[in-house]
C-alpha cells in the first residue's frame, strides 16, 4: 500500500513560515487525492488541506490566506507551505492520501507525523 514520510517540522517564531514535505510511495501518486491534518496536545486530529489530484485545492477557514498546499507528481511528493504562523498552529502534522469527492476529503493513510512548533 501507499506509504507516507513527512518532514521539515521545527520550531518557528510567531508570524514566521516552515514547509512541509510528503514523500510517497506506492500506489500511482497522480491519481491519489492528498491532504494534511494536524493534531494539537489534547485535541482531536483536523483537516487542515487537500489538494486533488488534477491540483484543485480546499483549505480550512483558519489558514485560509496563509498555508498553500501543492503536490509534484514528477517527485511523487506534497507540500505544505505555512507562513504568518501562529502559536494556534502549533500541533503534529500529518500527511494523508485519500479521496476527494466534491467538497470533502476522506483519508485512508497516514504518514508518522512531523512537529510544528510556533513560540517566542
Amino acid at each position: 500500500q501507499v506509504q507516507l514520510v513527512e518532514s521539515g517540522g521545527g520550531l518557528v517564531q510567531p508570524g514566521g513560515s516552515l514547509r512541509l514535505s510528503c514523500t510517497v510511495s506506492g500506489g500511482i501518486f497522480s491519481d491519489l487525492d492528498m491532504g494534511w491534518y494536524r493534531q494539537a496536545p489534547g485535541k482531536e486530529r483536523e483537516w487542515v488541506a487537500h489538494i486533488t489530484s488534477y491540483g484543485y485545492t480546499h483549505y480550512v477557514a483558519s489558514v485560509k490566506g496563509r498555508f498553500t498546499i501543492s503536490r509534484d507528481n514528477a517527485q511523487k511528493m506534497m507540500y505544505l507551505q505555512m507562513n504568518s504562523l501562529k502559536p494556534e498552529d502549533t500541533a503534529v502534522y500529518y500527511c494523508s492520501e485519500g479521496y476527494a469527492r466534491n467538497n470533502l476529503y476522506r483519508p485512508n493513510n497516514w504518514g508518522q507525523g512531523t512537529q510544528v512548533a510556533v513560540s517566542s
